[in-house]
């Protein structure tokens, strides 16, 4: 091409000799007679095998000089590259190049819902079906190289090299040799000698004269054609060999940089001059600044001078001003005190007679209220302590009816059988509290309506008595005027007396009457009133019951839950324990001469240390005994083993170098880790899930004991030596819980026993070979490479949930129950360690240093010394929070799963709590006042480090505090004798039992305001509540248990986890260069 160019140009130059590669291009692709076209013809003839397209291309190219044949091969031909000779083996030429996919088929997968599947069949062009029928893999290629070269002839196309700079794969080496053979392999170095024999810098004149115009302004300014002004350009620079073309200025290698630097050095000279001008004027206008600001400042000093010998003359004729007016002021100052004080004497005599007297009639009026108040007050006493009892009582009866009731119930859900009666007696228990609670409704609308009719016959009689007593007192004033009359008429001594004594009479009559109707007045109000006390009473009774139902409606379903669960763990281990039999029947019948690679091993170790077991020996006299055949028998059975053997040599090798490589330490990988992952795509790769029998496993488990052990070894010495730190030995540990639990996480989410889908109820789960995506998992089964891990790690939006379930064996879910024990055996080991660490700091926690607690007492708590003092006393509880701060950062470095932290917390607090609140009820110098004030103090300091941690890691495991917590809220608590049993045992300490409470009051003490216990009728209602419940055990013991056990199970484990994403996991270097673990590299998508 550039050749072509400088002819184009008229320019003078010589030709260049350079190598072509056409012969070999079409010999390989040339449409009639080429390699490709022979091997599409003889794919077309269906008895057309590799020899006879060998020998068709040897008799073809038998005088070609790129064609080579070998002596010692019938189908092997090579081609002399460019490069290179190259030989080519033509043994699976036919089968490779052959297409056998049906149109129909590819159309039927082409128009799938799934995007995956409908992308994996695109449409083919019309004109490509159309064309022919027989479509090969050669002919495609061919067709897609020249699309390829039509794109790059139409765009003008830049080309990088990249080359490899060493075999080893490995930073800042170079290999000469190897960089100069691929320069001169790819053509690079002919492509440079080509170029520098030519011009390999050209410009058209435009662009040439528009940048280098500069180096010559008189050719310039003058007006000549651009072509001159080049070439003037060109001789005033001197440069040499340099061509002129028609429309292009053709330079040799290096002109064109010593221009530019001609160019750059020009500016920079201009740039240089115009920068010296701009400076002069800068510094010539500083200069006049600052020489006017000289002279103004000038001026205003002489003038601050003058200002300042004038506030001098000012100053001293105002100071003797001041002296004067001072002089009169302290004389006046003197003779106003002596008045004042005079005054305040004669006024404080006075008030001292005022006082007394005024002292002497308060004394007296108050004398005469506290005698009032104290009459008062033992009425009210003897009233309130008459109720008070009486409260008391209804209470213990009550409690010592629902103790028994409780008792009762718990002797019930002790027995596993007794569940079922337990269900059918509460479901009695709620019918009959329903029946009771409609029958107290009735009861209560009954007594509503008899009560209105009763209030309302009242009103009516009321209504009628008034009437009547109307009516009376009309006829007594109609009697008194004819009474009157009569007087007036008739003598005045006997009239008299007979009007007067029937006028009593009747009077006295009406007002026996009228108190008759009163008291019967009363007694219907006193009876209505003791039917609304009544109903109120049964309201508040029916309330009681519903909530006592309610109560027991969720007791009901929290027992039908429970019982739901442990049907279903029961019938799940039932199923596995049957497929777990069945597999070790199989086992067990299974012949002498396939014994498994484990039953081999321990075999192997029981010889070497010379303890063979009966089964073993038996296996091998009826190996001895079935090798008697002949050698010729032999000879042909030791060749047909051999790719057996070699097959098994393999995957031993493999299985080692995976045992070596999870024996160190490997690290994580984005928050996983990569032992765990890597463990689980080999086994999943090698099928191990699925084989009977299979050594792979009992080598992992032995390893992970191994690194156990050796953490047991190493905690063994650090308590004995003390020299290895704590958390040295943890760094192992939770290592190995990170990786078991991941590894047991994708167990879990991965295997099915065989058999336990029919078997196991409400597990009902869609096979995914119902499907057409899962008949294509399962023929991705069945190909060489294994399982495709880009379906297993979740790059969907699923996740982990993708995972293919695997119909696991006999060693599989032993392998899995072995983990699930040591995942529960390393989660005790450091727990059990971490108690060990706080527990003597527990010890210096619980009681408070003297020297503090004197201070705390002498009430020095605002000096500066006391605030010291506050910092050494919580110093044992700083070192309990630094001492889990340290395990808390240790867990999340080793990325240990949230789930397992909580637990770990939990549990340890519970420990805190356990032995905070047991050593408080044992030492009485414990429970004091100051005390509390220091524990409680400690206490703060956990919190505030549980708020830290946050809820992820922490969880619940501030609530396990809630015994100490009260215990040490009851002792800061002020005013202990005015609270009540009910106020204690239920606002302030409902937590604690009344053993707790009544021995937490009794051994208090106040070392700091000398204040008392609680009152001596809370101490006694506490020992009548004591003796109540003597017959319970466990009433009895005031003392906690720490709670030693595991807390968590698989299940808890799988479904607190989150999603796990394994497919970019990059393996150890160990590994990475061993191509039996090529499936572990991360694939592009």
């Amino acid at each position: 091409m550039e050749q072509e160019e400088y002819t184009k140009e008229q320019i003078d130059w010589s030709y260049i000799e350079f190598v072509d590669n056409q012969d070999v291009l079409d010999l390989i692709e040339k449409k009639p007679g080429g390699i490709i076209a022979l091997l599409d013809e003889a794919c077309m003839f269906p008895k057309s095998t590799h020899e006879t397209f060998a020998n068709k291309l040897y008799q073809t190219f038998k005088v070609h000089k790129r064609f080579i044949k070998p002596k010692l091969s019938r189908t092997d031909f090579t081609v002399a590259h460019y490069a290179g000779e190259v030989t080519y083996q033509s043994d699976q030429f036919l089968d490779k190049n052959k297409d056998y996919v049906v149109p129909e088929h590819q159309d039927l997968l082409g128009v799938s819902k799934c995007s995956f599947v409908a992308g994996l069949f695109p449409p083919l062009p019309e004109e490509s079906s159309k064309s022919s029928k027989f479509s090969s893999i050669g002919s495609r290629f061919k067709l897609q190289l020249q699309q390829l070269m039509e794109t790059l002839n139409s765009t003008e196309p830049h080309y990088i090299r990249c080359v490899k700079p060493n075999n080893l794969l490995k930073p800042a080496i170079f290999e000469n040799m190897n960089i100069m053979q691929q320069l001169r392999c790819g053509g690079v170095l002919e492509a440079i000698r080509i170029s520098c024999a030519g011009y390999p810098t050209r410009r058209p004149f435009f662009d040439f004269v528009n940048r280098f115009g500069l180096l010559a302004s008189e050719a310039m300014e003058a007006n000549y054609d651009e072509k001159a002004v080049c070439k003037k350009i060109l001789d005033k620079m001197g440069l040499k060999g340099y061509q002129i073309g028609k429309t292009k200025v053709f330079l040799r290698a290096g002109q064109m940089a010593e221009l530019d630097g001609r160019r750059a050095q020009v500016l920079s000279n201009a740039a240089k001059s115009i920068q010296r001008r701009v400076r002069t004027h800068q510094a010539r206008r500083h200069y006049l600044a600052l020489r006017k600001k000289t002279i103004y400042v000038q001026s205003r000093w002489r003038g601050r001078l003058a200002c300042k010998l004038y506030d001098g003359l000012r100053r001293e004729a105002a100071a003797k001003k001041i002296q004067k007016n001072v002089r009169r002021y302290e004389a006046r100052k003197a003779y106003k005190e002596l008045h004042v004080a005079a005054l305040s004497l004669q006024t404080a005599l006075r008030a001292i007679a005022a006082r007394k007297e005024f002292r002497f009639r308060k004394q007296t009026k108050a004398s005469i209220i506290i005698q009032a108040q104290w009459r008062k007050h033992k009425a009210a006493l003897y009233y309130k302590r008459l109720k008070r009892g009486t409260v008391v009582t209804q209470c213990r009866w009550r409690g010592r009816a629902a103790r028994r009731e409780l008792r009762k119930l718990k002797m019930a859900a002790k027995e596993t059988g007794a569940l079922q009666e337990a269900k059918d007696k509460l479901e009695k228990r709620v019918e009959e509290l329903t029946w009771r609670l409609q029958l107290e409704k009735g009861l209560r609308t009954n007594v509503e309506e008899s009560k209105a009719q009763e209030i309302a016959k009242l009103q009516n009689l009321l209504q009628e008595m008034q009437s009547k007593l109307d009516e009376t007192n009309a006829l007594l004033v109609k009697e008194r005027d004819n009474a009157k009359k009569v007087v007036e008429e008739a003598p005045p001594v006997v009239k008299e007396t007979q009007v007067v004594v029937e006028d009593t009479h009747k009077i006295e009559a009406l007002t026996a009457e009228i108190e008759s109707l009163k008291t019967s007045f009363a007694s219907e109000k006193q009876k209505a009133d003791d039917f609304e006390r009544k109903y109120n009473e049964a309201q508040v009774c029916s309330e009681e019951r519903g909530k006592k139902i309610e109560d027991l409606e969720k007791k009901v379903r929290q027992l039908q839950e429970s019982l739901t669960r442990l049907e279903e763990k029961n019938s799940n281990i039932e199923s596995e324990n049957q497929v777990l039999r069945q597999q070790a029947v199989s086992m067990a019948a299974a012949p002498a001469k396939h014994l498994s690679g484990r039953s081999r091993s321990i075999i192997q170790r029981g010889a070497e240390s010379g303890h063979i077991p009966v089964e073993a020996k038996t296996h091998s006299t009826n190996q001895e005994l079935h090798q008697s055949p002949s050698m010729s028998q032999r000879e042909s059975s030791e060749v047909d083993d051999k790719p057996q053997r070699s097959l098994n040599e393999k995957q031993q090798e493999n299985q080692e170098l995976l045992i070596r490589c999870i024996a160190q330490h490997l690290g994580f990988g984005g928050n996983r880790p990569i032992a765990s992952c890597i463990i689980y795509k080999c086994l999943l790769h090698w099928r191990s899930f699925e084989v009977e029998r299979t050594s792979v496993f009992d080598r992992i488990i032995q390893t992970i004991g191994h690194a156990i052990e050796v953490y047991k070894v190493k905690i063994s010495l650090d308590s004995a030596l003390s020299f290895l730190p704590f958390f040295l030995n943890l760094l192992l540990s939770t290592y190995w819980l990170s990786n078991a639990s991941t590894l047991l996480l994708l167990l879990q989410r991965t295997l099915k026993a065989s058999g336990a889908a029919g078997m196991a109820p409400q597990r009902h789960r869609r096979s995914s070979s119902a499907t057409l995506f899962g008949r294509m998992t399962q023929s991705f089964r069945g190909t060489p490479t294994g399982v495709n891990l880009s379906l297993i790690n979740g790059s969907s939006s699923r996740g982990v949930e993708t995972l293919r379930q695997v119909e696991a064996k006999y060693p599989a879910l032993l392998f899995k129950q072995q983990l699930t024990a040591y995942v529960e055996k390393i989660y005790g080991m450091i727990r059990d360690n971490l108690k060990k660490e706080i527990s003597p700091l527990l010890g210096l926690c619980i009681q408070a240093p003297r020297t503090s607690r004197a201070s705390l007492v002498k009430g020095s708590s605002r000096s500066v010394a006391n605030t010291e003092a506050q910092r050494t006393l919580i110093a044992h509880w700083q070192g309990i929070v630094k001492s889990l701060g340290n395990f808390l950062n240790t867990l999340k470095a080793n990325h240990v799963p949230p789930f397992l932290v909580r637990k770990v917390f939990t549990q340890i607090f519970s420990f805190i709590n356990v032995q905070l609140f047991n050593s408080l009820l044992l030492r009485r110098e414990c429970c004091s006042f100051s005390n509390g004030e220091y524990v409680k103090a400690g206490l703060a300091e956990l919190e505030h480090w549980c708020y830290k941690a946050t809820d992820e890691y922490a969880g619940s495991a501030w609530d396990e505090l809630k015994h100490i917590r009260q215990a040490i809220g009851f002792l800061v608590i002020h005013q202990k004798p005015k609270k009540t049993l009910d106020e204690i045992s239920h606002d302030l300490c409902p937590v604690l039992s009344i053993q707790q409470l009544y021995r937490i009051s009794t051994m208090y003490w106040d070392d700091k305001y000398g204040t008392h216990s609680v009152s001596p009728d809370v101490i006694s209602n506490m020992r009548v509540l004591m003796t109540e419940d003597s017959n319970n055990a466990v009433s009895n013991s005031f003392l906690l248990d720490d709670d030693s056990s595991i807390p968590f199970s698989v299940d808890d484990i799988s479904k607190s986890m989150e999603q796990i994403d394994i497919a970019d996991i990059d393996p150890p270097p160990l590994i990475r260069e061993n191509s039996g673990f090529s499936f572990l590299l991360p694939r592009p998508d």
